[in-house]
């Protein structure tokens, strides 16, 4: 029979309000109008202006080996060794057997998802973050509990907090190391924290770590792939930040923890990525060469941030009370409190409509205070500057109520 409009066939998973929002409408309106707008929220290096340098990276692509599919559901060895090496550049041993290759730290999150939780279970997610989390735990049937993260003369977790969010169907803790968009590095006692907290109630820890790279006070904590790990404990990293190639799709999970849980966990692991095989053969056999290149990239977004970092704090320290740079530790991104910019997110709004300023409201990455905004430190430095001082003057001059 035909469908007739009645009840749906699609999963109650999808069934997202897919509403535009009177941010993204006018952000839409704004870009079609073909109005000149100063864009904060470029993250997309390939999209910076960076130098790539194309004769080192393309024809790792273009050798014979890739004719050829010979599949290894943890990835091919070669691959797996060059993660193992970058490891340790980061003072930690991290095993062959220990890897497993995805397309992404998406896959990776649904991997683990899969692999930890049944319908309906939970785990436990860092705010403010990333918002992509809530589409993939729903596409898995699990939920997230918040536990919140707070802002004191830098960024903290609470633990009573997330203390308190642990319940009977708690199956893991994800920390995102250093964290998006706050720039928090896990500290080693807020790590030795979490062990416990683990311990105490079987949970497993979900460490992404995908900005490790990109220190901004130069002084970073280490991995979590280092010391021990008294808890089973997935550390999640891949190329689109280590080597600023987005599309280039490879990540991977390295695994830890006591032996025999481990091992279960890698077997588990194995059978799901043998049903995908998600990850081609050329990307495996560039992997190694990219890694090997990765530092050049790394330089020049680390200058860049910290460039446009020290930008943002000179224009605080000249307009004070107008607004505060809530201080990153590491990453691409950094909060923005603008007390005289009406709510969230209004706010966002208010400098699009008013001075062609892109920014990203705060409940974006599930902010509940007001007047903070999200910007990118990556974009094009003199770009960068223009932007914040229009996005200053109106914060001064106007509040949208």
């Amino acid at each position: 029979m035909p469908y007739d409009g009645g009840v749906s066939r699609f999963s109650r998973r999808t069934g997202w309000d897919l509403t535009e929002s009177s941010f993204a409408s006018a952000l839409r309106q704004a870009r079609a109008s073909g109005r000149r707008l100063w864009d904060l929220t470029i993250s997309n290096p390939t999209r910076c202006g960076f130098d790539y340098d194309a004769d080192a990276l393309l024809p790792s692509l273009t050798g014979l080996q890739a004719l050829s599919y010979n599949p290894d559901p943890r990835g091919l060895v070669n691959a797996r060794a060059a993660v193992a090496r970058y490891y340790s550049a980061h003072h930690a041993e991290v095993g062959l057997d220990d890897l497993l290759l995805t397309t992404s730290t998406s896959e990776s999150y649904s991997y683990l998802f899969r692999l930890l939780c049944d319908p309906g279970d939970e785990v436990l997610v860092g705010q403010p973050g990333y918002p992509l989390f809530d589409f993939l735990a729903e596409l898995d049937d699990v939920c997230l509990k918040p536990y919140p993260m707070f802002y004191d003369h830098g960024w903290w977790i609470d633990r009573g907090e997330l203390e308190r969010a642990i319940g009977p169907k708690t199956r893991a803790i994800l920390v995102v190391h250093p964290n998006n968009p706050t720039g928090h590095w896990t500290r080693s006692e807020e790590r030795a924290w979490l062990q416990d907290v683990s311990i105490r109630h079987n949970l497993a820890l979900v460490v992404d770590e995908v900005f490790l790279d990109y220190p901004l006070d130069g002084n970073p904590p280490g991995s979590f792939a280092t010391g021990e790990h008294p808890v089973v404990t997935f550390v999640l990293s891949g190329l689109s930040k280590i080597c600023g190639l987005p599309q280039m799709k490879a990540a991977w999970i390295a695994a830890f923890g006591p032996e025999s849980q481990k091992s279960e966990a890698l077997g588990r692991l194995e059978m799901i990525a043998d049903t995908f095989l998600s990850v081609s053969t050329p990307i495996q056999l560039a992997l190694p060469h990219w890694l090997e290149q990765a530092g050049g990239i790394q330089r020049q977004i680390l200058s860049r941030a910290g460039r446009n970092l020290s930008v943002l704090r000179s224009i605080a320290a000249e307009h004070p009370g107008s607004i505060e740079v809530l201080e990153p530790e590491a990453g691409w991104s950094t909060i923005l409190s603008l007390p005289g910019c009406g709510g969230d997110p209004a706010c966002a709004e208010h400098l699009l409509t008013s001075s062609a300023v892109i920014v990203h409201p705060g409940s974006f990455y599930a902010m509940s205070a007001p007047n903070r905004v999200v910007v990118s430190l990556i974009g094009d430095s003199d770009e960068f500057e223009q932007g914040i001082l229009r996005a200053i003057s109106q914060a001064i001059i106007g509040n949208p109520g």
